[in-house]
């Protein structure tokens, strides 16, 4: 980061699965004092966002769930730590599959779904910088390849049969690469 333009990030997004990897990102963040800001980027059927907002909000009702492997939960883990984290974006299942297809075919390898909610929340903050005329830099994980994927998001068939309409996102996110 240090020979980037802006080597100290505006913001920093990760997911949350236990909630450890933000803890540790938004502990490190603190204890350094830099004005980077943590953003938990959180597929929309997970409590974590709900938690954040509200903190009596342990727990989702049985059979809700997201279809994003790795990240969100229906109970708040102990290792989610809330008070380290500046955002949370809530992001859609259809919305992760088509930015991780548009960043598969960018890149020219696969990506996995918690990496295309990541992506999500970086295109939001981004507008939201650039509507404030804020310039500086995003840093996110690539979390999951893809390779193990090729049954379920990487599936047409599979996609439609759980209702999830991710071609316009995936179109956006192509637009976006300028691809």
């Amino acid at each position: 980061m240090s020979a980037e333009e802006y080597p100290v990030p505006e913001w920093i997004v990760c997911g949350a699965g236990t909630g450890g990897t933000s803890a540790t990102i938004g502990r490190y963040i603190a204890y350094q004092r830099h004005g980077t800001r943590l953003c938990v980027a959180d597929p929309v059927h997970s409590v974590f966002h709900r938690h954040f907002a509200d903190r009596r909000a342990l727990s989702l009702p049985e059979g809700c769930g997201s279809c994003i492997e790795g990240i969100g939960r229906p109970r708040v883990e102990p290792s989610f730590i809330p008070s380290v984290i500046d955002r949370m974006i809530a992001v859609e299942d259809a919305a992760s599959i088509g930015a991780m297809r548009a960043l598969s075919r960018r890149l020219g390898r696969r990506v996995g779904g918690s990496t295309g909610t990541n992506l999500v929340a970086v295109a939001q903050l981004l507008e939201d910088m650039a509507a404030r005329g804020v310039v500086g830099s995003i840093v996110t994980i690539l979390c999951d390849g893809g390779e193990r994927y090729g049954c379920t998001y990487y599936d047409d068939q599979w996609l439609d049969a759980r209702g999830l309409d991710w071609h316009a996102q995936e179109a956006a996110f192509s637009a976006m690469f300028g691809a």
